[in-house]
């Protein structure tokens, strides 16, 4: 792999990583259409673990928050925010057992995706965006309920299928729910750390990450290239959303599925 190459999937990973417009879906296509080959299985968990340190230097406040109201609840320690904090941490644990029950059974799927499954998913992804994107709700982190962790976490593990954007749909399904629009956005990676950690720990157990051929300052090039993409990314994002125009997305995605059915 060249400097060039772990540039560009670097860049591509963090880009679509949060940009509602699915990296899994981008990265097969350009796997079908160009030949590109399977990325090396290091490279593709330090992208990982670059678009994770994104997530957790944006809504670095929010999880201090609630780390530290996590240890003051083991430790009943009454304190301003504690009912928000608690029933926040609750409805995320919810919303990742859930994506977790059905993202298992999916991964065959994940797996055999054909190019124009892939495209129909596109087109399925802009639809959701433009019904849910212009949704203002009023609702905060004190008012979530178990319902609202269901539903999420549904459409979290629905998100892992190539097309389909994990960052658009979980934030459709947080906007449907009625959440303001900067809860929705927050939740929606807050709850992708448990995600994005989960499907580390997988790859990881593969024997095959031992053997990685490409050099250590490539793939920190590649590394660099997602962090930076990704925290531009997930700004323009989060302002999006709150504007209420992440149906905006549907612009480039349904365009993309047409060429997609027609020419693959």
């Amino acid at each position: 792999m060249t400097y060039l190459q772990a540039i560009l999937l670097g860049a591509l990973q963090g880009l679509t990583e949060f940009l509602p417009v699915s990296s899994s879906g981008h990265l097969a296509l350009l796997q079908d259409r160009f030949g590109i080959g399977e990325v090396p299985l290091l490279f593709d968990v330090l992208l990982h673990i670059a678009t994770l340190g994104v997530v957790v230097i944006v809504f670095r406040e929010k999880i201090l928050q609630l780390v530290k109201g996590f240890y003051r609840i083991l430790r009943r320690e009454p304190f301003a925010e504690q009912e928000e904090t608690k029933r926040l941490i609750v409805v995320l644990v919810i919303s990742t057992v859930c994506t977790g029950i059905l993202a298992v059974p999916l991964k065959p799927w994940v797996e055999q995706a054909s190019p124009k499954l892939i495209s129909l998913s596109f087109i399925l992804t802009a639809l959701i965006l433009l019904f849910a994107g212009t949704r203002k709700g009023h609702r905060t982190y004190r008012e979530l309920t178990i319902v609202d962790g269901v539903f999420i976490g549904i459409a979290q593990g629905v998100g892992v299928l190539p097309g389909i954007s994990r960052s658009g749909i979980t934030i459709s399904a947080g906007l449907l729910r009625k959440l303001e629009r900067s809860a929705a956005g927050e939740y929606s990676f807050l709850l992708s750390i448990p995600a994005i950690l989960g499907a580390l720990v997988l790859t990881l157990k593969d024997a095959a990450f031992l053997e990685a051929h490409v050099s250590p300052t490539v793939m920190l090039a590649g590394m660099g290239a997602a962090f930076a993409t990704g925290y531009f990314a997930l700004k323009l994002l989060l302002k999006t959303v709150r504007g209420g125009h992440l149906g905006w997305f549907a612009l480039y995605l349904i365009p993309l599925g047409v060429i997609g059915i027609v020419f693959l």
